[in-house]
């Protein structure tokens, strides 16, 4: 039996971040042996996992950052049960090693993120790391890529959204800031019209033809009165026929032209909290 010392469980413990009774009960069980050790308390985080997979992580991280040559940007959420850990110091670091990984790897999905390696050990046992060391739930539940000719980042918040946007040309800071910003502000479920699915655009139609018909109004004004309340909903849920949130006397369209006739936004990515 190796002879434990207050050193050995000092050394895990800054290794790890597992508690100290934890780092000494690891040590005892591997024989001293460092790397077993650390097995035991990814073990042990497993279980722990485990064990907490009822409770919901409904606060933590959301962080969106562009690679270098600003044409691809990537959001990645990483869940924990509480505020307190959300806002703790290294716990923000894990997630932005996470985003940093994500881009210098050019990752594209979550499964290849959580099986990528990141400092001797695979992203998924790191996350399983921190809950051996918080003793909370922690989960890497949300991840977006996007490529385009130009990516703009947004961070909304103490962390608590997330916004990319795809543009089909290099974009002021400040012009990339104003429509990521209106994004996490308005919500849009789409750029435009066009890009809206069918079987939504359906459904939109079939309550407004009900609408109507609850109003009273004759059958054959049906369909010409539900298409105008699916343009409204048009208007408020797409992002170029929204009202731009600095101007509304203008649309977020409008407000493109007039900083570029050729100017797109190719697709956006909006991802909070909860």
């Amino acid at each position: 039996m190796a002879t434990i010392t207050a050193a050995d469980v000092n050394k895990l413990r800054q290794q790890t971040g597992a508690g100290m009774m934890d780092c000494r009960k690891a040590l005892v069980e591997s024989d001293g042996d460092f790397e077993k050790a650390v097995d035991y308390l990814r073990k042990k985080g497993q279980k722990v996992a485990a064990l907490r997979s009822d409770r919901e992580t409904k606060e933590g991280v959301i962080i969106a950052k562009t690679s270098a040559d600003g044409k691809s940007g990537v959001i990645v959420g990483l869940g924990c049960e509480t505020d307190f850990v959300a806002k703790n110091e290294d716990f923000v670091k894990f997630a932005q090693a996470i985003v940093d990984l994500a881009l210098t790897k050019g990752i594209k999905t979550i499964e290849d993120l959580n099986a990528a390696p990141l400092d001797g050990a695979t992203v998924a046992d790191k996350v399983n790391d921190q809950v051996a060391k918080i003793g909370e739930k922690i989960t890497l539940n949300k991840f977006e890529f996007v490529e385009a000719g130009s990516v703009t980042s947004y961070i909304h918040g103490n962390y608590r959204m997330g916004v990319l946007v795809a543009f089909s040309k290099p974009v002021s800071g400040e012009v990339g800031k104003d429509i990521a910003m209106q994004i996490a502000a308005m919500n849009p479920i789409a750029v435009d019209a066009a890009s809206v699915p069918a079987e939504l655009i359906a459904r939109e139609k079939e309550i407004a033809v009900e609408q109507v018909k609850a109003e009273g109004k004759p059958a054959e004004m049906a369909e010409k009165i539900a298409a105008g309340k699916v343009n409204k909903f048009f208007k408020e849920s797409t992002l170029l026929q929204q009202a731009f949130v600095k101007d509304n006397n203008k649309s977020v369209g409008d407000y493109l032209k007039s900083v570029d006739a050729d100017l797109k936004v190719d697709s956006f990515k909006r991802i909070a909290l909860g």
